[in-house]
């Protein structure tokens, strides 16, 4: 046509617009494709729909006496009583949501400073990726266990003092992931493209490299979900948790002086524990096949 001109090609791309016909298929696709990975994602939504509705389900308050000391599980209690009476179901649900905003809090932190110190070492190198990873690496040598035993016992215990320190010390296996796809994303096509179209280094690399190379880093925060929800519980378990709050960690420190007497004190609140890891660990691993570009071309 008279007076139009032609578009080169992945310029649409990089001013912002998007064509639904030339739109690539998700990379989640292959997830619904993972009978373990579906099986812990509805594990996972059921743990969490408990988590939100554990106020509807089980409504006031979990830590009052609701019948006799130490009732064996029964219909009016599925979960039985604890030493002070109290019902074990309504506790495991209200406990539930204490233990999954650990594990999610402590992924968020440790997501977003892996993908900023990831990006930024991978994306400039030189003496910027070499100050960052060896940064990287003296946190990741740290035993985080011992550190949050050490500041709860100097501190005190706090929920917000353990998702901060668990934060500070998983986000190394994040930042050294996604350093490793930015390295391999940031000399192809379309980055070149933008940059020879002016763009400014900020906006290549949060526009147009890490949105790339992030999918395949969500495996890994996934994962970290499990392994806070652990150590919290360990934590509680040793008297070393927020007191003030209900979680499972706490139901199983309560627990331990009835293990011989009253079995479903403690198998409810670790079948819990157990059941939402392996429903994480599940979901991680089919996010893992869905993102590995070899899976995708097969």
């Amino acid at each position: 046509m008279i007076g139009t001109r032609e578009q080169p090609v992945g310029t649409a791309a990089l001013s912002g617009r998007t064509w639904p016909f030339l739109a690539p298929p998700s990379p989640f696709a292959p997830l619904l494709r993972h009978p373990a990975a579906l099986l812990g994602l509805g594990l996972l939504t059921a743990i969490g729909l408990m988590a939100l509705l554990a106020g509807v389900v089980a409504p006031g308050d979990p830590l009052r006496a609701a019948g006799p000391p130490l009732t064996a599980p029964a219909p009016r209690f599925p979960l039985g009583t604890d030493d002070l009476g109290r019902d074990m179901w309504a506790m495991v649900l209200h406990g539930s949501r204490t233990s999954l905003l650990v594990g999610l809090a402590v992924a968020v932190v440790s997501g977003v400073l892996g993908v900023a110190v990831g990006g930024v070492a991978g994306y400039h190198g030189h003496l910027v990726d070499d100050v960052l990873m060896r940064l990287t690496e003296l946190v990741q040598v740290v035993p985080r266990f011992f550190l949050v035993l050490v500041a709860a016992a100097l501190f005190g215990p706090s929920l917000w003092l353990t998702i901060g320190l668990l934060g500070l010390t998983f986000w190394p296996a994040v930042a050294r992931l996604l350093r490793a796809q930015v390295l391999s994303m940031r000399e192809r096509e379309f980055v070149l493209a933008a940059r020879a179209l002016g763009a400014p280094t900020s906006r290549v690399l949060w526009r147009h490299v890490v949105p790339n190379a992030l999918p395949v880093v969500v495996a890994a925060a996934a994962l970290q979900v499990g392994t806070a929800i652990l150590v919290e519980a360990a934590l509680s378990f040793l008297g070393l948790g927020d007191r003030t709050l209900l979680s499972w960690g706490y139901l199983l420190n309560g627990a331990q002086p009835f293990l011989r007497v009253a079995w479903w004190m403690s198998v409810f609140p670790g079948a819990a524990i157990a059941l939402t890891v392996l429903a994480v660990n599940l979901v991680a691993d089919g996010l893992n096949d869905a993102l590995d570009p070899r899976q995708r071309r097969r």
